[in-house]
């Protein structure tokens, strides 16, 4: 099935159910008003969900209505847990090369992840306010996935049985202010503002023979202001899937309902098939020529992120949106 969140003037939104092919929606208020509701107690409401979405799509739902993007929070607006992964190394051993460091035989092993800010988040067609077009603003397009409760000391197997749904994920970038913070020794922070996410989240089930391994074997387009700069496979490539990422996490942790967790940037080694942030543009540019040549984003700028089928129609929903300056309150 397929759900998203409606913005009603609260902080968690409205739980909808949405049709397969994006064209209709209806309020699942009648079973569940918010996502966590339904991630807390999965197995009894699910069901009803699944019921209410199967109307939908025979076109027997009473009350549906024309869905609407624009009036998407992100599917699960706050979250108990954010954490990011980079599981693409190619990714990682392009930005490394570009400075001219080693790609540690542990990134091979051992997944890289930080823990990023889930009190607020962007749906798909909010602005990325920016303070300073000096910050280095960059997209990053990245499938991402919402778990139920997984147990401290999960195998990766065992982890995947806990995902629950599947989305896309612009996970923003300040670029410039990352080398300083990284030189603390304590990771991302102020260089990773609020995080954008696809309209709609599927359950695995709704991607067929694309979900394989804990991977989605499509591909991932990124558009900044109307041009077409990647087509990437999301699923080849992706050294570590989500049982792994997830098992990462449950070393030392329980994972509750609710978590979200992203693969980081989809990167390929074919580099006719483009990129899924400009860091990584500029990363091979160097490599090529010993210098940066694209600049990163500046205020206008679009970006539109999405995931399409084997029948070419939207898995997800589109993420749109445009960086815009702070304005003084």
């Amino acid at each position: 099935m397929k759900l998203a969140t409606y913005k009603d003037g609260s902080r968690d939104g409205q739980l909808v159910v949405v049709s397969r092919d994006l064209s209709s929606a209806h309020y699942a208020s009648g079973i569940a008003t918010r996502m966590q509701q339904v991630l807390d107690d999965w197995n009894f409401l699910s069901p009803q969900l699944e019921d209410l979405y199967q109307t939908l799509n025979h076109g027997k739902a009473r009350h549906a209505f024309a869905f609407e993007p624009e009036k998407c929070m992100a599917p699960l607006p706050r979250a108990f847990q954010w954490a990011d992964g980079s599981a693409y190394i190619n990714h990682v051993e392009l930005v490394r090369k570009a400075r001219g460091a080693e790609v540690p035989e542990s990134f091979y092993s051992d997944p890289l992840m930080y823990q990023g800010g889930s009190d607020d988040f962007l749906g798909a067609t909010d602005d990325i306010v920016a303070p300073s077009e000096d910050f280095g603003i960059d997209f990053e397009a990245e499938v991402a996935v919402i778990t139920a409760d997984v147990p401290m000391g999960s195998t990766p197997e065992a982890a995947l049985e806990g995902i629950r749904l599947v989305m896309l994920a612009n996970d923003v970038s300040l670029r410039n202010l990352i080398p300083a913070e990284l030189a603390k020794g304590f990771g991302f922070f102020q260089s990773k503002p609020a995080t954008a996410f696809s309209p709609v989240a599927c359950t695995p089930d709704e991607l067929g023979a694309a979900w394989q391994g804990g991977r989605v074997h499509l591909n991932l387009e990124s558009v900044w202001n109307g041009k077409r700069v990647g087509l990437c496979a999301a699923g080849e490539e992706m050294t570590f899937h989500f049982g792994q990422l997830i098992a990462h996490i449950c070393k030392t942790r329980n994972v509750r309902a609710g978590s979200i967790v992203g693969s980081g940037t989809v990167s390929n080694k074919d580099w006719s098939r483009g990129y899924s942030c400009i860091a990584e543009k500029r990363a091979i540019e160097t490599i090529e020529s010993g210098a940066p040549k694209t600049e990163f984003m500046r205020w206008g700028d679009t970006i539109r992120i999405e995931m399409k089928g084997a029948d070419g129609q939207s898995l997800f929903g589109a993420i749109e949106q445009k960086v815009v300056p702070l304005q003084a309150s």
